[in-house]
């Protein structure tokens, strides 16, 4: 079992690369850490936060397509800063709120929660498996060569992201392809995680006070999984740099 003061080691060897500040200066990522989860089936607490999701989508879209909402614009503005089509492969946010008339998938019960959370508070909002980390996370460009275990067709398989990618990565390979596009399956939450890495992403016009309150929303929600759990945050944005 994982505790603070490993999350804590984790956090702060994480590293957003330069070359990622310099295409979005004014992006900003929460990491929180997770420890102590105890994994169980979508319930009526994360099903009541999915409805509460839902409606909120709902209302936001009433008046606007998708594309137009104004966090969802920035980043398909950012997808297109690096060469990719966002129409093609859209960012974890829209993805999910295009989804939400129909109704938001209820896999999990700590899959459904940071799905809400990403929802309710319109930030790109992405989770996986600490225990299946090789190192600490790396927010870089890619080079190409980086490997991707995901799947096609139903049979795994190993990809590459393109050159100058914004891609999550850790020492084995890229966690996250285009920034918040699509996870691998490496590194993917389970049925049986019970320690988590969470990577919530901002462009203005979301705040640094926006993210930090999506962050807590998360991590109360968290601290109802199981008695013991624990959790651990950094905030990194272009300051970072300099410190």
């Amino acid at each position: 079992m994982l505790r603070v003061d490993y999350l804590q080691e984790i956090l702060h060897a994480a590293h957003v690369e330069p070359a990622v500040f310099e295409l979005q200066p004014d992006y900003q990522a929460l990491l929180i850490a997770v420890d102590g989860l105890e994994p169980g089936p979508s319930d009526k607490a994360s099903d009541a936060l999915l409805n509460q999701a839902e409606a909120a989508a709902q209302a936001a879209l009433g008046e606007q397509k998708v594309e137009h909402l104004p966090h969802v614009a920035a980043w398909r503005h950012a997808y297109q800063s690096f060469g990719a089509k966002p129409n093609r492969t859209r960012n974890s946010l829209e993805a999910l709120l295009r989804r939400a008339d129909a109704g938001l998938p209820r896999v999990n019960r700590l899959t459904d929660l940071y799905n809400a959370v990403s929802v309710l508070h319109q930030i790109p909002l992405g989770g996986e498996d600490l225990s299946s980390y090789s190192g600490a996370p790396r927010l870089i460009r890619a080079t190409g060569q980086e490997p991707f275990d995901t799947v096609a067709s139903g049979e795994p398989i190993v990809e590459h992201p393109d050159a100058g990618e914004v891609v999550w990565c850790d020492d084995d390979g890229v966690t996250c392809r285009r920034w918040n596009w699509r996870q691998g399956r490496r590194t993917q939450l389970r049925d049986d995680t019970t320690s988590a890495l969470f990577i919530l992403d901002a462009l203005a016009p979301v705040t640094t006070e926006d993210l930090l309150a999506a962050g807590e929303n998360l991590t109360t929600h968290l601290s109802l999984l199981g008695p013991e759990v624990v959790s651990a945050q950094r905030l990194i944005d272009a300051g970072t740099l300099q410190h």
